[in-house]
C-alpha cells in the first residue's frame, strides 16, 4: 500500500464523518467509484488508522439505517414534484 491509497482513505473517511456523507457523495466528491470508496473504508483504513474506520463506521451504519428512508423521498419527489 503507497502512502497515496492510505492517505487519500484517511481524507474520504474525513469527508464522510463531516459531513455525514453517504458513499454515492463521496464518491462523486473525490471522483473515484463506489467501489474504491468502500475498498478505502472497508479494507485499508482499518489498516492505516482504527479510531477513524470506528468513526466512519457509525456515520455508514446510520446512513444504512436511513437509506430506505432516503429512496421512499425519491420516489416521492419522483411522481408528486415535492
Amino acid at each position: 500500500m503507497t502512502d497515496t491509497i492510505e492517505q487519500r482513505a484517511r481524507e474520504v473517511a474525513v469527508y464522510i464523518i463531516e459531513n455525514g456523507a453517504t458513499v454515492r457523495a463521496a464518491a462523486e466528491r473525490f471522483g473515484i467509484s463506489k467501489s474504491t470508496i468502500h475498498k478505502d473504508l472497508q479494507q485499508r483504513l482499518p489498516k492505516c488508522d482504527r479510531s477513524l474506520y470506528r468513526q466512519v463506521r457509525q456515520v455508514l451504519d446510520l446512513n444504512k439505517a436511513q437509506r430506505h428512508i432516503r429512496g421512499g423521498l425519491a420516489t416521492r419527489k419522483k411522481y408528486t414534484g415535492k
